[in-house]
């Protein structure tokens, strides 16, 4: 049997030098039919579905928000991009966007539930349920039935936290909690339907808790003493270490100096 003899080199250059051409019309024919497909305008984004939560907003918003933002193709679409577009329309709280084969996108969203209105009045803004801090169009909730919140911005979600904690101890008296204020001080502040203002003073929750039990279990005696009723509570200063000090409506404090 006779032994194959080896190519000489210059036959192998030659065959080496063949088979990379071949290699290279190959990848260019591929990368011609890429970009062709990638241009061409059955894969340009047709159709967006959304789901979830969209009782707030319309095709018509989404249409003026979102598709202005949007840049190109079912396969060049920065879907990143997109799921900030969607966050951008007001009441979207999230928002997770899938492509779909061919040209569409689908969208889910949640939107913001308000838990208060937040900062000043005539303020676009509110707080959701999760302490962020969002602007919306007022005249899409029923402000009478929301309370108000203010505090630093970075706060929201401790000032929220405060309010679950605080608002059953004032339920549980007859009272509730139209106003929660956390001032730059960090003395939380309370004020009532009724108008009563209350100053709880600093702490953790534990702390103010334990100060405001204290205050409404002998707020019934006190109030007594002048034939008033917790009702005519007018203002509360909780700050005290050993006690507390109260205004009451139709009581004063002050005695009348008459002249000699």
């Amino acid at each position: 049997m006779k032994k194959a003899m080896p190519l000489p080199m210059d036959i192998r250059l030659m065959n080496f030098t063949a088979n990379l051409l071949v290699v290279g019309v190959v990848l260019l024919g591929l990368g011609g039919w890429a970009w062709w497909l990638l241009r061409h305008p059955v894969f340009a984004i047709q159709t967006i579905s959304v789901q979830g939560e969209v009782n707030r907003n319309n095709a018509v918003t989404f249409k003026a928000n979102v598709m202005p933002q949007l840049n190109g193709n079912f396969f060049t679409l920065d879907l990143e991009v997109a799921r900030r577009a969607f966050e951008a329309v007001p009441w979207v709280r999230s928002a997770v966007v899938h492509r779909e084969f061919p040209n569409r996108l689908r969208a889910v969203l949640q939107e913001q539930r308000p838990q208060a209105l937040w900062g000043d009045e005539g303020a676009n803004t509110m707080v959701n349920e999760q302490g962020q801090v969002f602007e919306a169009d007022l005249d899409d909730v029923d402000v009478e039935n929301l309370p108000r919140m203010k505090g630093p911005t970075g706060l929201s979600a401790d000032v929220v936290k405060m309010y679950h904690y605080l608002r059953p101890m004032f339920q549980a008296v007859g009272m509730d909690v139209d106003q929660l204020e956390l001032p730059p001080r960090g003395s939380w502040r309370v004020l009532t339907p009724s108008g009563a203002v209350m100053e709880l003073g600093r702490g953790a929750e534990a702390e103010i808790g334990a100060r405001l039990q204290m205050f409404f279990k002998t707020l019934s005696q006190v109030t007594a003493r002048y034939g008033r009723t917790p009702t005519s509570l007018a203002g509360a200063d909780l700050r005290h270490k050993d006690g507390y000090a109260l205004r009451l409506r139709g009581v004063s404090t002050v005695e009348d100096k008459k002249k000699p």
